[in-house]
């Protein structure tokens, strides 16, 4: 399964909707892809399961990749 990850940088700094950056990630749960990025200094906003439907529609994207954890 593709997750796709809603994060800021910076864990020290109040979140800006700006500066939301997004990740995907290829993992079995909500939980794996948590446990995967415990040791970055993000702030983890949310993380989305994709159905096939959004997953295409987010590999039509030129910033689309999916991380290699």
């Amino acid at each position: 399964m593709v997750f796709k990850v809603l994060y800021q940088e910076n864990i020290q700094e109040a979140p800006v909707r700006e500066e939301t950056k997004t990740m995907y990630v290829e993992a079995n749960s909500k939980r794996e892809v948590r446990e995967k990025l415990a040791d970055r200094p993000y702030n983890i906003e949310h993380v989305q399961e994709l159905s096939e439907a959004h997953l295409a529609y987010e590999q039509q994207s030129d910033d689309f990749k999916v991380e290699n954890l």
